[in-house]
């Protein structure tokens, strides 16, 4: 789920940067800290947007700096467990597909993918359905349930399960067949009616 979120810090702006835009250098300060970071409890912080840096600042004796109050928002996406998302495959292996979810990557294991036994074709890059034939490769755009998320830690990504074995949810162009072709069986019996 991205979310966009009011935050209050208070930054160093370094002696080599007076002269400049307070504006500017303020804004770029809170980028460097804050954008690409993983949170407990922010999650990924994707952009800092909106900075207002306080003209007036402090001097701490002994460091150059000045120190200001700032307030911005970030955008960030923080996977919940039991949410419902699109994205696309970008990367297809033996064992499933990675899935971009927002600014990461989520697995999708071949086990949870369909209820058919999916094997892994290497010339082609694809997954394939031994009994459906439905293919999966990179590109497609798929509709997923978050199963699993373990936010990273010292600089690793994290972790993120998807599942795709629930009504509703799969790669786009099988759930529209299957929409498809649940109404022409509604609509055949009706018929018979």
């Amino acid at each position: 789920m991205f979310k966009l979120i009011s935050m209050q810090d208070t930054i160093r702006i370094p002696p080599e940067t007076f002269g400049s835009s307070l504006e500017k250098v303020g804004c770029d300060q809170v980028k460097m800290k804050y954008e690409g970071i993983v949170d407990d409890e922010l999650g990924y912080v994707v952009a800092a947007t909106n900075v207002e840096v306080s003209p007036t600042g402090k001097i701490i004796p002994g460091d150059g700096a000045t120190y200001h109050k700032v307030i911005f928002s970030l955008l960030t996406f923080y996977p919940v467990i039991q949410e419902i998302v699109e994205g696309d495959v970008v990367e297809i292996a033996d064992f499933g597909a990675f899935v971009r979810i927002g600014p990461v990557d989520a697995l999708l294991h071949v086990s949870q993918l369909i209820d058919d036994y999916m094997s892994y074709d290497e010339k082609q890059g694809v997954l394939l359905g031994k009994e459906t034939k439905r293919k999966l490769s990179s590109g497609d755009k798929v509709r997923v349930r978050i199963t699993a998320v373990s936010l990273g830690r010292a600089g690793s990504s994290g972790k993120i399960g998807v599942t795709a074995r629930q009504p509703g949810l799969g790669k786009l162009e099988w759930i529209k067949l299957d929409t498809e072709k649940a109404k022409e069986k509604k609509n055949k019996e009706k018929k018979k009616e």
